[in-house]
C-alpha cells in the first residue's frame, strides 16, 4: 500500500518520498578518528615541512666560492688612491656587497626556521598534554569564529525601502461569544502543535509526533532548516502568541544557514521558506527575516541558469547544481513549480531594489506567453532544455493548481496594474471552465483532469483551493461575470464539502471519484488519507469573506471537531491513511503546511474581516500573507507589466 511519504511531488503541496538520511546510513562512528590522532598527523607534515625547508634550501657554500673568485679578479681594477674608478670593476664589486647581504639574510631565514620549529615543537607537547574534551574545546572555539565572520560578511545591510501600507495586522476579535470561544480553540490547538514540535522536534523540518522525534523528507534535504518554525511564525504572530514568535526568531538568526550542501525543492523553500520569511518582516518589521529571505534566494538562482531560464525543480544549496525529478516527464520541469514564484521574486526585487528577481519571473511570463496552448489548456510539463511541452496532462490540483493562482495573485498584488497577468489569469479559467468542468450526476461540479484528450472524472483535494479562486477573482473578470464566478466558487466548495460529509471520519479523502454512482468518494486504498490538508478549510475561508454565509464557519468548525478529535495525540497533530475507517492509523507526520496554512484558515475564518483585510493582503499559496505593492510605492513602475 503506498502510503503519502511515498507518493511522487505534485503541485501546491507536494506530498514527500521519505529519503531522509535514515535510509543511508553514514556509519561515521566507525570512520571517525580521534582529534588526537589528526593532530599528530597535522604536527608531523608541519614539522616535515620545516626539515625540507632547511635542507632543501641552495648550497651557500657555493655561493661563497663564487663571489670570492669575482673579488680577487676584478676589485684590483679600482684605485682608490688615484679617485678613478674602473666602470665594471665598482659594478661587480657593489654585487659583492649584494652577495654579502644576501647571505646574512639566508643566515637569518635560518634562524627564524629553527625558532619556528622549536616553537612547534613546544606547542605539540603542550597540546598532546590537554584532555580530549579541551581540544574539542578549542576545535569548537575556532569553528564558532568562522561561522561568526562568515554570518558579518553574509549580513551586509539592504537598503531602505519604505513599507508598503500596513493594515490589519493586530485585530480581528469577534464580539460574538461563540465565535471568540471557537477562534480559541483553534489558538489552542495551534499552540500544541507548537508546543509539542518545541519539546520534540525543535530544528528539524517537521515532527513525527507518536513517536516524538525530528521528521524530514527529501523536498528539504538532508540538513536540518527548521521548516515548521519558519513556515510557523506568522501563524503564531497574527494569533498573539508572541513568546512563542521571539523564540521562532531566536532560533532562526542563530541557525538558520543556507549554506549547506544540501538538494532542495526550490518550488517548496520558495512558498514556505522566503513566503514564510517575508510575511514575518511585513507582520514584525524585524530585518532579521528580510535578510536571511535575501540570502536564501541567492542560493535559489543558480537553478534558473538552464537553456531556456525555466527553472531546474531541484537545486543544491552550496554548488548550485539543479535538476529535475526523475519522473517528471522525461526530465520536464513542473508548471505548479515554476509557476508559483512571482508573488515571493517580485517582493525580493521590491525590498533590494535588485531587479535580477522580477526579471527571472517575467522572463517564465514572456516565455509562456509564446507557447501555443492544445485547447486554451496549460500542460503541467514543460522541458527546460527544449522548451517544448511535455505529456499533455493538463490539471487545477497537484502539478498545475499554483499557476493559475500565482496569475490572479500577481495582479491582486499589484494593486491590479499588471493585467498581463489578469488577462493570462481570465484565458486560462475560460479553457479550464470549458474542458475541465462537469457536473455529475447527483448535480456536484467537479473540476476534472485533462490527460491526452480525455477527461479524467477525478478531484483531488489539492483541487479543492480552487473554489477560493474562482470568488477572489471574481471582482474584475470579464464580461461582468463576477456573480458566475461566485457561483461557481459556492458549487465547488460545496462539493467539497461533500467529499468531507461522506467519510466516517468527516475529513476530506487525498482525492475523489464521480463514476457512475460513486460521487465524491475515494476509491483506490492509496487516495483515503488524509495528511491535515489546508486546501478545503482556504475555500471556506474565501467564501466565508465574500459572502458571509454562516454555512461556511459551519463546515469550518466542523472540520476543527474532526481533526481535533481524529488526528490530535499527545505529541502533536498526525495524519490519518483511511477517512473512512472508524479506527485510522496514523501517519505520524505533523506537516508544517499544517501550522502555517490549516490553522491559520481556521483562525481568519472564526476572526473579523479587519484582520488582514483582502484590499491590502495577498496570501501566497502557503498562507503567508503578503502586502499588496501599490504603485506609488514600488521600485517596478517602470517596468510594461505594471503601467
Amino acid at each position: 500500500m503506498t502510503t503519502p511519504a511515498l507518493l511522487p511531488l505534485s503541485g501546491r503541496r507536494l506530498p514527500p518520498l521519505n529519503l531522509g538520511a535514515s535510509a543511508f546510513p553514514h556509519h561515521r562512528a566507525t570512520l571517525r578518528l580521534s582529534e588526537k590522532f589528526i593532530l599528530l598527523l597535522i604536527l608531523s607534515a608541519f614539522i616535515t615541512l620545516c626539515f625540507g625547508a632547511f635542507f632543501f634550501l641552495p648550497d651557500s657554500s657555493k655561493h661563497k666560492r663564487f663571489d670570492l673568485g669575482l673579488e680577487d679578479v676584478l676589485i684590483p681594477h679600482v684605485d682608490t688612491s688615484r679617485g678613478d674608478k674602473n666602470l665594471g670593476g665598482f659594478l661587480i664589486h657593489g654585487q659583492g656587497h649584494d652577495q654579502h647581504r644576501h647571505r646574512e639574510e639566508e643566515e637569518r631565514l635560518r634562524n627564524k626556521i629553527r625558532a619556528d620549529h622549536e616553537k612547534a615543537l613546544e606547542e605539540a607537547k603542550e597540546k598532546l598534554k590537554k584532555s580530549r574534551d579541551e581540544i574539542q574545546a578549542e576545535i569548537q572555539t575556532e569553528k564558532n569564529k568562522v561561522v561568526q565572520e562568515l554570518k558579518k560578511k553574509d549580513s551586509k545591510p539592504l537598503p531602505p525601502v519604505p513599507l508598503p501600507n500596513l493594515i490589519g495586522i493586530n485585530s480581528g476579535e469577534p464580539a460574538d461569544p461563540d465565535i471568540q470561544e471557537k477562534r480559541n480553540k483553534i489558538k489552542e490547538m495551534m499552540k500544541h502543535a507548537w508546543d509539542n514540535y518545541r519539546q520534540y522536534g525543535w530544528g528539524h523540518n517537521e515532527l513525527k509526533p507518536i513517536a516524538r522525534k525530528g521528521h524530514t523528507t527529501n523536498i528539504f534535504g538532508n540538513s536540518q532548516m527548521g521548516a515548521t518554525i519558519v513556515d510557523a511564525l506568522d501563524t503564531l504572530y497574527i494569533m498573539g502568541l508572541h513568546d512563542e514568535f521571539r523564540e521562532g526568531q531566536e532560533w532562526i538568526d542563530k541557525n538558520l544557514d543556507f549554506s549547506v550542501n544540501s538538494e532542495v525543492s526550490v518550488f517548496e523553500v520558495n512558498i514556505r521558506f522566503i513566503g514564510g520569511l517575508l510575511a514575518a518582516y511585513y507582520l514584525s518589521g524585524q530585518e532579521v527575516f528580510k535578510i536571511k529571505a535575501v540570502q536564501l534566494a541567492g542560493k535559489l538562482l543558480p537553478a534558473f541558469n538552464t537553456p531556456t531560464g525555466i527553472p531546474w525543480a531541484m537545486v543544491n544549496l552550496k554548488s548550485g547544481v539543479g535538476r529535475n525529478w526523475g519522473w517528471a516527464s522525461a526530465g520536464s520541469s513542473i508548471l505548479a513549480e515554476f509557476g508559483t514564484l512571482h508573488m515571493e521574486f517580485v517582493h525580493l526585487s521590491y525590498l533590494t531594489g535588485d531587479p535580477v528577481y522580477y526579471n527571472k519571473v517575467m522572463h517564465i511570463r514572456k516565455l509562456l506567453q509564446k507557447m501555443d496552448r492544445p485547447n486554451g489548456l496549460y500542460p503541467n510539463y514543460l522541458n527546460p532544455r527544449t522548451g517544448r511541452w511535455g505529456q499533455h496532462h493538463t490539471s487545477v490540483g497537484g502539478l498545475g493548481d499554483s499557476f493559475y493562482e500565482y496569475l490572479l495573485k500577481a495582479w491582486l498584488m499589484s494593486d491590479k496594474m499588471d493585467m498581463e497577468a489578469r488577462k493570462m489569469y481570465d484565458d486560462a479559467i475560460e479553457a479550464i471552465e470549458k474542458h475541465l468542468i462537469r457536473k455529475s450526476n447527483g448535480g456536484l461540479t467537479f473540476i476534472g483532469e485533462w490527460k491526452n484528450g480525455h477527461l479524467e472524472r477525478k478531484m483531488g483535494h489539492l483541487t479543492c483551493f480552487a473554489g477560493g479562486m474562482f470568488a477572489l477573482g471574481a471582482d474584475g473578470s470579464r464580461d461582468d461575470k463576477a456573480g458566475h464566478y461566485l457561483q461557481l466558487g459556492a458549487e465547488i466548495a460545496h462539493t467539497c464539502h461533500e467529499s468531507y460529509d461522506r467519510t466516517t471520519l468527516k475529513l476530506g479523502p487525498e482525492a475523489f471519484k464521480f463514476d457512475g454512482g460513486v460521487e465524491a468518494v475515494a476509491v483506490r486504498q492509496n487516495e483515503k488519507y488524509y495528511i491535515l490538508r489546508p486546501e478545503v478549510i482556504e475555500t471556506y475561508w474565501y467564501m466565508w469573506r465574500f459572502t458571509h454565509d454562516p454555512k461556511y464557519r459551519q463546515w469550518g468548525w466542523e472540520a476543527t471537531q474532526a481533526i481535533d478529535k481524529y488526528c490530535r495525540v499527545s505529541g502533536g497533530f498526525s495524519g490519518v491513511k483511511d477517512v473512512y475507517s472508524s479506527s485510522p492509523t496514523y501517519d505520524d507526520v505533523q506537516q508544517s503546511f499544517f501550522l502555517a496554512e490549516t490553522l491559520k484558515y481556521l483562525y481568519l475564518l472564526f476572526s473579523n474581516d479587519d484582520l488582514l483585510p483582502l484590499d491590502n493582503w495577498v496570501f501566497n499559496t502557503e498562507a503567508h500573507p503578503l502586502p499588496v505593492l501599490h504603485l506609488a510605492n514600488t521600485t517596478l513602475s517602470g517596468n510594461p507589466a505594471y503601467r
